[in-house]
């Protein structure tokens, strides 16, 4: 198994280059974790926070550990002293409670904000308009433990390439409109089943569980 996941790692960032690679730990155990780590990886993305909470704790403390799954504003205190990186902000209002749990625990925590691009109501995101309101008002500007670097977004779950993507596309074109005057870096779009995509489109880090985990 450990042979497997080294290998697969390997595989994957050889196909991506630069980019950075964020392996989805969801549902994994923590022996295949600790398999993703010998490897030398050191980038996980946990869905829930319990989740990531438990395997924090569990796991060596250099991981640097991403919140790429729906995030409710009364969980974050638990994850406020030790995340890398939020994806999935979808909202001021929980923009302002992990500004406010940042602050308690003395940090400026990175996040991105999550946009919707595809075409299903299941997932979450803000739309072009409402980033913009958002990225004008006072109120964002005068969060000081928060720093977005950049964009993450969800393609619709279809084997249409074609339309996948026009999704990418559109989330780059929104991230190239507002990246230069937010100083963004980071452009998070592509899972397992289509990171080629995303990177061929301009992704800076892609998410990847289930071929890492075969």
């Amino acid at each position: 198994m450990s042979h497997s996941i080294h290998e697969n790692i390997k595989l994957i960032q050889s196909e991506i280059g630069n980019r950075e690679l964020v392996v989805v730990s969801k549902y994994r155990s923590l022996p295949e974790l600790q398999n993703v780590y010998d490897s030398g990886h050191r980038h996980f993305g946990e869905n829930r926070v319990q989740e990531l909470v438990e395997k924090y704790t569990a796991l060596p403390k250099d991981i640097n550990w991403h919140v790429i799954g729906h995030l409710q504003t009364n969980k974050v205190k638990f994850i406020a002293p030790f995340v890398h990186l939020i994806h999935s902000v979808d909202s001021l209002k929980l923009l302002k409670a992990i500004n406010k749990e940042a602050a308690k625990a003395d940090r400026v925590i990175p996040f991105l904000f999550q946009i919707h691009i595809a075409q299903e109501e299941s997932k979450y995101g803000l739309t072009a308009a409402e980033l913009a309101f958002i990225l004008t008002t006072n109120e964002y500007k005068l969060l000081t433990n928060v720093k977005c670097k950049g964009l993450m977004g969800m393609a619709t779950n279809t084997q249409n390439e074609q339309q996948v993507a026009g999704e990418f596309d559109a989330l780059k074109s929104l991230y190239d409109a507002h990246a230069t005057q937010n100083d963004f870096d980071t452009l998070s779009m592509g899972m397992s089943g289509d990171y080629a995509i995303a990177v061929s489109r301009g992704s800076t880090m892609i998410r990847v569980g289930s071929k890492i985990f075969l």
